[in-house]
C-alpha cells in the first residue's frame, strides 16, 4: 500500500472515531501518526460541517447525517481532496472509492464515485 494511501487509511479510522466520540484526534491515537493521516483528519473535521453541505447537495435523496460514518467519512476525505490543488480529481474520487471497496461495500464505492464525481463536476463550472 503506498504511503498516501496508507495514511488516508489512517485519517479515515482516526475521522471514523471523532465521528462517534468527538474527542479530539490527538486522543485518538498513542504514539506517531504519519503527518499527512493527522493533517488530513484535522482539516476534515475543521471543514466537517462545509463537506456534509456539497455531500448533502451532491447526494439525490441522501443526507450526509443519513449515510453511516464510514461512508460519510470517505465522503468528506474525497471532498475535502477535491478543494485542494494537492490531489489531482481523478485521483481523489479514485482514492475514497477504494476505501470505499475496502471497508464499506460495492454499493457505497458506487455511491461516493457518484456524490464525487457530482461534486467535482459543480467545482469545475
Amino acid at each position: 500500500m503506498s504511503g498516501r494511501r496508507a495514511a488516508r487509511r489512517t485519517a479515515l479510522f482516526l475521522l471514523y472515531q471523532w465521528d462517534l466520540t468527538r474527542q479530539p484526534v490527538a486522543s485518538l491515537y498513542e504514539g506517531e501518526v504519519d503527518p499527512f493521516a493527522r493533517e488530513l483528519a484535522e482539516a476534515v473535521i475543521e471543514r466537517a460541517e462545509v463537506l456534509d453541505g456539497e455531500i448533502t447537495e451532491s447526494a439525490t435523496d441522501w443526507t450526509a447525517d443519513r449515510l453511516g460514518a464510514l461512508e460519510r467519512n470517505i465522503l468528506r476525505i474525497g471532498a475535502h481532496e477535491l478543494s485542494t490543488d494537492d490531489v489531482p480529481v481523478e485521483v481523489a474520487i479514485n482514492e475514497a472509492v477504494e476505501l470505499a471497496k475496502r471497508y464499506a461495500s460495492d454499493d457505497a464505492a458506487r455511491l461516493v464515485n457518484g456524490i464525487l464525481g457530482k461534486i467535482a463536476r459543480e467545482k469545475a463550472v
